[in-house]
């Protein structure tokens, strides 16, 4: 935990302001302690890292996930999938982020908070679950990135802390989307910048087995599932097969990736989660204009949506059937 992360910080509980602990070398990276605010409450600082909550609650499936699949997903000589993937769900360029102050919510193994800090942003990542050991390992020792085990429901950040906010293919893993997006503007300072990327609800039907086996498949044990989910990398070329393979991609629906490890990855997140919500334009775009947000956009891939913080925004009532949404992209 780099010192300067903690003038970010307070605390999650009562919102005071947080003490790090005391060493011999006031400059150096914090590796343990606690942070102590002055209503008394604590948080250990372990591997150094801050958390914030206890355990991982309902997200111990991305904890195994990012841990095993730490690296699966970086961009590297040979891959910039993960930053084509960044500009097309949040609509943001180097030009905007660099410089900035940056809310990764729910950033995993750092994936994207990678392509953020390679773009020059001073990013924080954020995780409920152990994924946060995998993003410290990947991109922990760079200066423009902090990282934080934390709740979305709990955020240890004060109001107008950030320039941008993304999340990318988090919220509808939470027990209630629209209630975790709630607690993300107003961190945004005036003309900040928020984006968030959902699974769609469009064409509902073609979800219907996997959305059957999910009924048994995220009570597997994790090693399990995993296992189950290389069936991936051979339905990859059956799939290919006329009429069988259309047949199979709507009975045994996994992921269609043409990499090998993306496909058990994939395959395994999306069968894993307790839970998984999905959203329309029409439901999501409310949820911006609740909180004063403007120049609200459609982005690439639904349902992704870009929204803009005014000045002194407040949230405003709840849009009536009168009201005329203009959707911008």
């Amino acid at each position: 935990m780099k010192p300067d992360f903690v003038e970010m910080l307070v605390c999650p509980k009562c919102h005071r302001s947080l003490r790090p602990p005391g060493g011999p070398d006031p400059g150096a990276d914090i590796q343990s302690g606690e942070l102590k605010c002055t209503e008394g409450h604590t948080f250990p600082i372990v591997g150094g890292i801050p958390r914030f909550v206890d355990s991982e609650l309902y997200v111990q499936n991305f904890g195994f996930e990012w841990n095993v699949h730490a690296d699966t997903q970086l961009d590297n000589s040979a891959s910039d999938e993960s930053e084509r993937t960044f500009r097309s769900k949040t609509g943001f360029t180097p030009e905007l982020l660099r410089g900035k102050r940056v809310l990764d919510v729910g950033c995993g193994m750092g994936r994207f908070s990678d392509v953020a800090s390679r773009w020059g942003a001073i990013v924080v990542g954020i995780d409920l679950s152990q994924a946060v050991e995998a993003a410290q390992r990947n991109i922990g020792s760079r200066q423009n990135f902090h990282i934080s085990q934390a709740n979305v429901f709990e955020l240890p950040f004060e109001d107008g802390t950030f320039d941008f906010i993304f999340s990318i293919g988090v919220l509808h893993h939470t027990p209630n989307t629209k209630a975790a997006f709630d607690n993300l503007p107003k961190l945004l300072r005036d003309k900040g910048k928020i984006a968030i990327w959902l699974y769609t609800s469009y064409g509902g039907i073609q979800w219907r087995f996997s959305d059957l086996y999910r009924r048994v498949t995220p009570r597997l044990p994790q090693r399990v599932l995993h296992t189950v989910s290389y069936a991936s990398v051979p339905l990859y070329y059956v799939y290919k097969v006329p009429i069988l393979g259309f047949f199979l991609r709507w009975v045994l629906p996994v992921s269609n990736h043409p990499k090998r490890q993306w496909r058990v990855l994939d395959t395994f997140d999306w069968y894993s989660p307790r839970y998984q919500w999905k959203h329309t334009y029409e439901e999501v775009f409310p949820w911006f204009e609740e909180h004063g947000l403007t120049d609200i956009r459609v982005l690439g891939v639904p349902v992704a949506v870009q929204g803009t913080k005014r000045p002194e925004a407040h949230p405003i009532a709840a849009p009536t059937e009168s009201t005329a949404t203009t959707i911008t992209q």
